[in-house]
């Protein structure tokens, strides 16, 4: 019979168990976490402190006062069961100390159980919380990938055109918007980026997209005529303050051009095989929620552009072009033109693909800090 060398095996759990430990602790993640956090703790000085600082005649209010603000903002995030189990362990703590200081750990009976209680409850607290962030975190992954759900196939094919798309989130969840609808007179592709990001934004999102659905099944609009009703449900709420961006082109089956509005988007950027040459396509239009129906059926343009074989046209989200590198540089409109105009006839799927490893090799190891979409329709020739 083999023996087993105990001794060996500890050590290798041990050394487990400290690459599980240590896993992702690089410098770099370590100090972008670190200012995230840091971002968090302004974040909420200035809601518990800054709005009555502005207020205030002097500009100045007491450390002490700003402390138990502060500390008032942070336990009223607790629910009144763990903020009572709080208190207590704060009380304790302090209380170790001060009958210390006072000489008076003979007479307290229970001042040796203090610190530990203290030290105790906040453990537990700080468990309780960590698993019930890790069950938000279950819910929210569940959520992304209900919206992933909802978005276009990457690749796409409908008589002779081609269409591929990209999409990122900044966040678990985003509020960008793009779809290929279908219907019998041709192919719908719209693309929309709602105000915020996170799970509002999303949530906002799936129901632009439901409504988007319901009005081209119903009725088959153009352009124009589909920011129009939407405009309707999104202004529906007087309270309701988001507003939405947003692109729409129609192509027409088996022709050679395609109908297009834009509501306070980014423009397009369509290139012409037979020209060799970019044109964005700006055209006037307020955004879905900014302004009545009214005053958008008089402002906003639809256009009519031939769409030829081997032409391409991008539609973006702001996402894209915003994006920083290391040195805080935008990626811009003209780099995205320039990479255009150099692969603009090649299919969908490239594009798509140039785009995505130009952005990389910019952006390096930086995170986007928005919602990154973009998607590429190209004509394709028959032969």
């Amino acid at each position: 019979m083999g023996l087993k060398n105990e001794a060996q095996s500890a050590f290798q759990n041990t050394k487990s168990f400290y690459k599980e430990y240590v896993s992702g602790m690089t410098r770099e993640r370590m100090g972008k976490e670190f200012y995230k956090d840091t971002d968090r703790l302004k974040q909420l000085y200035a809601e518990a402190v800054g709005e009555d600082v502005q207020k205030s005649e002097d500009k100045t209010i007491p450390g002490h006062l700003k402390i138990m603000r502060l500390f008032s903002a942070l336990t009223q995030r607790l629910n009144p069961t763990r903020r009572l189990v709080f208190g207590l362990s704060v009380i304790s703590f302090i209380a170790h100390y001060l009958f210390g200081f006072l000489q008076l750990t003979g007479i307290i009976i229970f001042y040796d159980f203090l610190l530990p209680f203290a030290f105790l409850t906040m453990a537990v607290l700080l468990l309780v919380e960590l698993l019930e962030k890790s069950d938000v975190k279950r819910e929210i992954d569940l959520a992304r990938e209900i919206q992933l759900s909802l978005l276009p196939n990457t690749e796409h094919y409908r008589d002779n055109l081609e269409i591929a798309s990209f999409a990122n989130t900044a966040k678990e969840v985003g509020g960008d918007y793009v779809d290929v609808i279908e219907s019998d007179e041709g192919t719908y592709i719209v693309i929309a980026d709602v105000s915020g990001k996170g799970l509002s934004a999303a949530l906002y999102m799936v129901r632009m997209q439901a409504l988007v659905h319901l009005i081209i099944e119903k009725s088959s609009p153009s352009p124009k005529e589909l920011f129009l009703e939407l405009n309707n449900y999104v202004k529906s709420d007087i309270k309701d303050k988001t507003f939405v961006t947003a692109c729409a082109a129609f192509f027409p089956k088996g022709e050679d051009h395609f109908i297009f509005a834009r509501a306070g988007h980014n423009a397009p950027i369509l290139f012409s095989n037979e020209r060799d040459a970019t044109f964005d396509l700006r055209s006037d239009g307020f955004a879905l929620g900014m302004t009545t129906s009214q005053n958008m059926e008089q402002h906003l343009q639809e256009k009519k552009f031939h769409f030829k074989p081997n032409d391409s046209i991008i539609f973006y989200t702001d996402g894209l072009t915003e994006s920083r590198n290391e040195w805080g540089e935008e990626y811009g409109d003209e780099r995205l033109d320039g990479l255009i105009s150099v692969y603009g006839s090649l299919h969908a799927k490239s594009i798509i693909h140039k785009i995505q490893s130009s952005l990389e090799n910019f952006i390096g190891s930086e995170e986007p800090v928005d919602d990154v979409t973009f998607t590429c329709v190209h004509h394709i020739e028959r032969k």
